[in-house]
């Protein structure tokens, strides 16, 4: 044999060799390729099963629906291809037939990026179930058309029952916390309307509160107007009949030197105390009516504190006189500020008659001083008495309304609430109380004051004791 048949013959069998082992790596390779498809699939069949939900398929150049691990309880698909894709939607419940189209039409045409839509369809025993299908198109002609769509479907009934009855406790909390709205609003507007009326009543009975002491002030100064018009009307009268008398002597030319000498003198004593009384009386009428209208006026006005002090212990002499207390006023001359009179008048009568009602109830005999100063800008009035004082549980409530120790006795349970009220709502200060039985009480107003003329330097506390 030849080397050239050789040559021919080895590389034939080389040939064949090579041809053969490749077969045989091709097969090793295919199976080794179907394997990992089936695992892939066995995977995906896996995951699909775990999720419930079918992955599906959407052929629009053939009208076909491939569907994996499809949902066996609904009507029509239960099988894995689907003949004429577009009969599934005859199966969605009409009221969700629109947004289910709008959504599919949408993602065809590509102005969303995926497809998520969920709606009811019919199941196999007749009841509407609520799917969610979500997909996205992965294939387009050279137009924009799309061609093939690849999607899961799976059902959300449960999942939306909580979200409907979710939705449904809402609205009912809703709708319950819109009634107890309206009711609290209806409340509020009860009690509104509730404080409103105790308000005007607790004004009305400040105003009737400030009418008594008014009636109480005309009853004063008429029973202290008529001590000197008395003796005025007395010594006018007597010098009516000395006049008469001497008439009588001169026309029956009976007249003396000493009878016109005691005329001279009875009528120079009659004048004198004529004007004493009436000027006695002129005095009181302009404290009283100046201090009347302070009581009844909400004006502001400029006044000396000193003097002003003084007219109102005028105005209380008629509940002074018939006690045996004593008044004392501190306070320099010269303190001009401009102030509601009217309230410091009202503050200082109640305190007043407040301690003569309580702090000296069993005591017949006691001191009360006021001390009022400047401090900087404002004007503080200090008053003090030295009676009975009070408990603690006492002195918390003295400034609340309608609460008085003398329940059924005459008191109001008022005049401090007044005192407060006009301390802090008209004059735009404080005032505070300090006491403990048996030590008296002690008063201190503070508030706001418009300062005209300052203080002349060297001015003293001077007292003034008045009866």
């Amino acid at each position: 044999m030849s080397s050239s048949v050789v040559s021919v013959a080895f590389l034939i069998l080389a040939f064949c060799l090579g041809y053969l082992v490749r077969e045989r790596m091709t097969v090793r390779n295919r199976k080794a390729y179907r394997l990992a498809e089936r695992e892939k699939e066995r995977r995906l069949d896996l995951v699909l099963w775990s999720t419930g939900d079918e992955l599906w398929e959407m052929d629009m150049v053939n009208d076909l629906f491939h569907r994996t691990n499809p949902l066996q309880h609904l009507k029509l698909t239960d099988y894995q291809i689907v003949r004429k894709a577009s009969t599934l939607r005859s199966e969605v419940m009409p009221e969700d037939l629109p947004e289910f189209d709008r959504a599919l039409v949408t993602h065809f045409k590509g102005d969303t990026e995926f497809l998520d839509v969920s709606y009811r369809a019919r199941a196999n025993s007749g009841d509407w179930v609520w799917l969610r299908t979500r997909g996205r198109v992965v294939e387009r002609d050279s137009e924009g058309r799309a061609l093939r769509m690849l999607g899961t479907t799976g059902d959300v009934t449960e999942f939306k029952m909580h979200e409907i009855a979710l939705q449904e406790l809402n609205h009912e909390l809703e709708s319950r916390v819109h009634q107890r709205t309206e009711a609290l609003n209806e409340t509020n507007q009860d009690l509104q309307a509730t404080i409103d009326e105790l308000r005007q009543a607790q004004e009305q009975l400040v105003h009737a509160e400030k009418l008594a002491a008014l009636g109480g002030l005309v009853a004063g100064v008429a029973h202290e107007i008529n001590t000197p018009l008395g003796i005025g009307v007395t010594a006018a009268s007597y010098l009516e009949q000395e006049t008469k008398r001497l008439g009588l002597e001169l026309e029956a030319n009976q007249l003396t030197r000493e009878s016109l000498e005691r005329f001279r003198q009875t009528a120079t004593e009659s004048a004198q105390l004529i004007l004493r009384n009436l000027t006695r009386a002129d005095k009181l009428v302009k404290s009283f009516k100046q201090v009347a209208v302070d009581q009844s006026s909400e004006q502001k006005r400029v006044i000396d504190l000193a003097v002003y002090l003084q007219e109102i212990m005028s105005s209380l002499h008629p509940s002074l006189k018939r006690t045996q207390h004593q008044v004392e006023i501190y306070c320099p001359d010269g303190l001009l500020l401009e102030t509601y009179p009217g309230a410091l008048y009202q503050i200082v009568v109640n305190l007043v008659l407040n301690s003569l009602m309580h702090a000296y109830a069993d005591q017949p005999e006691g001191t009360i001083t006021i001390t009022a100063r400047r401090v900087g800008d404002q004007v503080v009035l200090i008053y003090r008495d030295d009676g009975c004082g009070m408990r603690e549980e006492v002195r918390k409530k003295i400034f609340d309304p309608f609460f008085t120790t003398k329940r059924g006795e005459g008191g109001s349970g008022l005049g401090l609430h007044i005192v407060w009220n006009l301390a802090s709502q008209v004059l735009g200060g404080s005032i505070s109380c300090e006491s403990s039985p048996g030590a008296g009480a002690s008063f201190e107003l503070r508030c706001p004051a418009n300062w005209v003329v300052e203080t002349r330097p060297g001015a003293e506390e001077t007292p003034a004791a008045l009866p």
